[in-house]
């Protein structure tokens, strides 16, 4: 409204563009990035697979192996916070006792697993896409590690606790947290006041305003990784009884430097890193189980991250 009235009254094109790119420079990154990826919210809202968990339309066999992916995902991510923790574009942001979900990760996939859990995994060649674009940034573009950091652990923080009961009610987990310490914060004694506090934070980073906007762009990257699992999943349920799920679905090759497992990336190819691989111990011949199960297992845990933007 009193933009329209200082234009009829004459201020000029070039002071109201110069006062719109004022106001873009003091905008806080958290509203920026909100703002920048409501298009992609919007798509993930909308997909079926997103749909049919919140009703809790999830087998047990389909979230222990969403759990796995988790703990993939997170393992790269926390590995490149722990090496970018005194990064100056960083390191406000760093809070390992609250925040970091893999010790919680490895407990959820011991008693989905057993002891043996390590050569029962394998990674989807699209979500090892994200493992390689996380590790990346970790090592070339540290200050786009805020994009990756805010869209999991809010969400993790908000609608990932959906989720959770979701599935302790579908599946019929224990109401004591066995199977779901993923989404115990037993740090944080309130969610909404630390989301808040992280924003702050986040909003207090010394950025100019190109990164700022580059940050926006890594985290509709974030989603497009997502949203890649879900045309996975979509192939995977379009194809005929007759065709194998390996026919359909690449799944990586399990080759690579075991000591860097499960998460190691060497090369770069066009902004990524090429040849690194999400390895077994097991290496191919312990797939005994189809990769279709992965995939939709994939895209279960990526959800998580994409639903929680709409309960922030």
């Amino acid at each position: 409204m009193s933009a329209e009235v200082e234009t009829s009254e004459g201020v000029d094109e070039p002071e109201e563009k110069n006062f719109g790119e004022n106001h873009i420079r003091m905008a806080d990154l958290s509203e920026l990035l909100k703002e920048g990826t409501k298009e992609a919210h919007d798509r993930a809202e909308n997909t079926q697979f997103v749909k049919d968990f919140l009703k809790g339309n999830i087998k047990k066999e389909i979230f222990k192996l969403a759990t796995t992916a988790l703990y993939f995902t997170y393992s790269a991510l926390e590995e490149e916070m722990d090496r970018n923790k005194d990064h100056p574009a960083f390191a406000p942001l760093y809070f390992p006792m609250e925040l970091h979900r893999k010790e919680a990760l490895t407990k959820d996939m011991e008693y989905f697993f057993g002891e043996n859990w390590e050569e029962q995994v394998q990674c989807s060649e699209a979500a090892q896409k994200y493992v390689e674009r996380i590790h990346y940034i970790g090592q070339h573009e540290p200050e786009l590690l805020v994009a990756h950091a805010y869209t999991r652990y809010m969400g993790d923080l908000s609608g990932g606790q959906v989720l959770k009961k979701v599935a302790q009610r579908a599946l019929k987990l224990p109401s004591t947290g066995e199977g779901t310490q993923f989404y115990l914060f037993e740090n944080v004694n309130n969610a909404q006041q630390f989301k808040q506090f992280y924003r702050a934070r986040m909003n207090a980073l010394d950025l100019n305003l190109k990164t700022k906007e580059r940050i926006v762009e890594e985290a509709n990257k974030a989603f497009e990784y997502n949203m890649q699992i879900f045309s996975e999943l979509d192939q995977a349920g379009s194809a005929p009884a007759s065709e194998t799920v390996e026919d359909r679905i690449p799944v990586h090759d399990g080759k690579g430097d075991v000591r860097k497992c499960p998460y190691y990336a060497a090369g770069q190819v066009n902004g990524a890193l090429e040849g690194s691989s999400c390895p077994l111990r097991a290496a191919m011949a312990m797939l005994r189980k189809p990769s279709l199960q992965f995939i939709l297992a994939a895209g279960v845990a990526l959800a998580a991250g994409l639903l929680a933007w709409y309960y922030m």
